[in-house]
């Protein structure tokens, strides 16, 4: 008796170029989960930069800190210090999630192994953000910064940023 083969069922052309659509977009707009190790391609202000990963640039916000906003005082001194540290290195991004805007959440490790997030604090170039993190590392580093009137704490009563951004938005 011979035997006969089923065919194998194909999918239609218009369900293949459907699934690689949403597999482009998922890869494009889905921040991809845990840690990596990338090239610093651009910085934006203090507290947000851009490294390499998987062939693309993706923004990572340093999670904890808030530096000054760029039309604040400290906010082009604070953009320049985390340039001076990572633009144009490798650095280690430990992935802790992401924000409202889709941006990665993460601690940015240098390659001596130091902390940007920790390294902007105790210089006096970010606040601790209470709001939403808890490290109590973060919390000493801004009372030594402040204690030593360090980078922005040189000022009498400096604006937090998220009050200088409620401000403007009221405006």
């Amino acid at each position: 008796m011979r035997r006969t083969r089923t065919p194998k069922t194909t999918l239609p052309l218009t369900a293949i170029l459907l699934i690689a659509v949403v597999s482009a977009l998922w890869y494009r707009w889905m921040p991809a989960r845990g840690d990596f190790v990338g090239k610093v391609v651009g910085v934006s202000d203090g507290d947000t930069i851009e490294v390499m990963r998987a062939g693309r640039a993706v923004r990572v916000r340093l999670e904890g800190v808030d530096c000054p906003e760029s039309r604040q005082a400290y906010g082009t001194r604070a953009k320049q210090f985390t340039s001076e540290l990572v633009f144009g290195k490798t650095v280690s991004v430990q992935v802790r999630g992401t924000d409202q805007y889709g941006r990665i959440l993460g601690e940015v490790i240098l390659p001596d192994g130091r902390s940007l997030n920790r390294e902007l604090v105790q210089n006096g170039y970010a606040w601790w953000y209470r709001r939403y993190s808890n490290d109590p590392v973060l919390q000493q580093l801004e009372q030594e910064a402040r204690r030593e009137r360090r980078g922005l704490w040189r000022d009498r009563n400096p604006t937090p940023p998220w009050e200088f951004r409620r401000e403007r938005r009221a405006r």
